[in-house]
């Protein structure tokens, strides 16, 4: 596991981005804490990031430590989204960075998912939004 040894951290007050982001997908994959962590490997080392216990403190608001990139990367793997919406849940509830353009999770995941796209499929995602703005 490759988690900071830094002390345990509270979360920023009133955050729990990633905590959030951890039970979502767990829901989501119909996943116990344990088949959760075992999904979480980092594609780099091949290594297993994060235990059940941590997903489960950070799931319930408790105390842990922050993770580092490799269980970032880990994560993102195991809860099946991109890394940059773990980085950016991780470092809304560890230090308070908050993206520019957007407070919500689905709204950052479709920012990513645009990103993602070819240029032809973006224009006809832009076109269908224009066509809804004006409706």
């Amino acid at each position: 596991m490759t988690l900071m040894t830094a002390e345990k951290a509270a979360p920023a007050p009133g955050r729990n981005h990633l905590g959030d982001l951890v039970l979502e997908r767990k829901d989501a994959l119909r996943l116990s804490y344990e088949k959760l962590a075992a999904r979480c490997v980092d594609p780099e080392s091949g290594e297993q990031t994060v235990k059940s216990s941590w997903l489960h403190r950070i799931a319930t608001r408790l105390p842990v430590q922050a993770p580092d990139v490799p269980a970032l990367r880990g994560m993102a793997a195991g809860l099946g989204v991109p890394l940059r919406l773990v980085q950016d849940a991780a470092s809304a509830q560890f230090f308070g960075v908050d993206p520019v353009y957007s407070d919500t999770e689905a709204v950052r995941a479709m920012v990513y998912h645009f990103e993602e796209m070819n240029e032809e499929d973006q224009r006809k995602i832009q076109a269908l939004i224009e066509a809804y703005k004006r409706a």
